[in-house]
């Protein structure tokens, strides 16, 4: 068969991108309005200004910008060759000898622009926009943040484990508050629901301490026992959605945090560079698909059945990745993966 001529592919591409900023401009109206309908009651509750009101919204809306630019790709290509098919426009240009795929390779160049803004995006202002967000809410709750804490503290030098359930530093000094203590010594066992950490003069001081030995009952000390302890008290780290791709990837290269932190790191730096690549494989995915299409109302039913699949597959994987069922960075491009299959098996079909 012949190449496709270049105003043909023009003629497609500019039918794909008018819905596809039809697409854009819905799925912004849509989240935006979807937040503002389950925050609207806290604003009135709590008497939000107008600023303050405008400055939650504005730091979501990157995050919101991101979702969009993604998700109205199947929906503009889809929709578009749902229309070329109703009118019979596909059929004419196969007719006279045009390659079904040639019409669907070109939609992946303008999409590699849209997974450049995403990519930039999501790794250099959703984060900031993540963090403005929570602080936007504290200032509408009339609250202050609360204090820097860690979760599941535990340091094991040789012969000891020290364990923390809470570390909270309220003064932001040398200082920070314990809860639920377990130290483990050799063969004793000390535990309290409460402590001080002191990482001036490197101890842990605990009031009314249980100890617990081999062969005795355990006894509780009427005076602060005071233990050694050498670790530093870092500060606890920021949430891997509110940090940019740079500290991102010098924390993962650092080995710091538990194991389920550094998991959300790697999954968070994963997906910076595989939701960007969303963009391109829908445009093939959706375009193989949309060569199939017979009519408008397929096209709409092929949208829906898309978007379900991706967001089904998107929303799940975090978890996975969280809790160690699939490695982080696997996770993160599953539904890239899965759809580009979905491209290659549909393009053999119309080879």
């Amino acid at each position: 068969m012949p190449p496709v001529p270049f105003t043909l592919n023009r003629y497609v591409l500019r039918e794909v991108l008018r819905w596809y900023a039809a697409g854009l401009a819905l799925f912004l109206i849509l989240q935006l309005t979807d937040t503002l309908s389950t925050t609207v009651s806290y604003l009135l509750l709590y008497h939000a200004t107008l600023p303050e009101a405008l400055a939650a919204f504005g730091a979501i809306a990157p995050n919101v910008l991101n979702r969009s630019l993604v998700l109205a790709v199947p929906f503009a290509v889809l929709l578009a060759f749902g229309r070329l098919q109703g009118d019979s426009e596909l059929k004419a240009m196969f007719a006279a000898g045009v390659r079904p795929l040639g019409l669907v390779w070109p939609l992946a160049l303008p999409f590699l622009l849209v997974g450049a803004v995403a990519f930039v995006n999501a790794g250099y202002v959703v984060p900031g926009g993540q963090e403005r967000w929570d602080r936007a809410w504290y200032t509408i709750y009339g609250q202050t943040p609360p204090p820097p804490s860690q979760e599941n503290y535990t340091f094991a030098p040789p012969g000891a484990l020290f364990y923390a359930g809470r570390v909270t530093n309220n003064a932001g000094g040398h200082v920070a508050q314990l809860e639920g203590v377990l130290v483990q010594r050799g063969q004793e066992t000390v535990t309290a629901t409460s402590g001080t950490w002191d990482t001036r003069t490197h101890t842990w001081t605990l009031p009314n301490a249980w100890v617990t030995r081999p062969g005795e009952d355990p006894r509780q000390l009427k005076t602060p026992l005071v233990l050694s302890q050498a670790d530093t008290l870092d500060p606890p780290q920021s949430p891997a959605e509110q940090v940019s791709t740079p500290e991102l990837r010098a924390r993962l290269a650092s080995e710091h945090g538990t194991p389920q932190e550094r998991r959300d790191d790697a999954f968070q730096l994963a997906r910076r560079y595989a939701d960007p690549v969303t963009p391109v494989v829908f445009a093939l995915a959706a375009g193989m698909l949309g060569l199939l299409l017979r009519s408008r109302a397929a096209g709409f039913a092929a949208t829906v059945v898309f978007l379900v699949m991706f967001y089904m597959l998107w929303i799940s994987v975090p978890q996975l990745a969280r809790v160690g069922a699939l490695a982080p960075t696997l996770a993160a491009w599953l539904p890239s993966l899965v759809f580009l299959l979905l491209a290659t098996v549909l393009a053999w079909r119309l080879r």
